[in-house]
């Protein structure tokens, strides 16, 4: 297994810091979002402020998400369990205006070399969409609810 670290392009949103991290540091805002994802493929959805479980087709057990740190306005860091792979993830988020916020992913994971070469440049082009879906993401909008 060797370590792998990927990190997205950096993304401009047009949403304050605060608003980004209060959206970003509870999990049940993606109880709200339920309805995007396929639901025949990820069942038995559990959400909580600070974590969710679901059950992936093909995987058996379920798969979680839990915040394993977070400095307010600064980022959000997640850990994976019972995942295939161990890894963890984080938001980092850099105030440019009132309205406006700088936005990076970065992944830490352990990959075997084999899967490192073959997946390493998806998982890179996968992590420069999800900073391009967060940069248009209504923060503001949804810390407000």
């Amino acid at each position: 297994m060797a370590e792998a670290k990927y990190e997205s392009k950096i993304v401009s949103c047009a949403s304050s810091v605060d608003a980004v991290f209060r959206v970003c540091s509870n999990l049940q805002n993606l109880e709200r979002a339920k309805e995007f994802i396929p639901q025949d493929k990820v069942r038995e959805l559990e959400f909580s402020e600070d974590f969710v479980r679901f059950k992936v087709d093909g995987l058996g057990q379920k798969i979680g998400i839990r915040i394993i740190a977070k400095e307010e306005n600064d980022y959000v860091k997640f850990g994976i369990e019972n995942a295939p792979v161990d890894g963890n993830f984080w938001i980092q988020m850099k105030p440019v205006a009132d309205h406006e916020t700088k936005m990076r992913l970065t992944v830490m994971v352990d990959l075997p070399m084999m899967f490192k070469m073959m997946i390493g440049d998806k998982l890179q082009k996968g992590m420069d969409q999800a900073a391009d879906m967060l940069a248009n993401f209504p923060f503001e909008q949804w810390s407000a609810q």
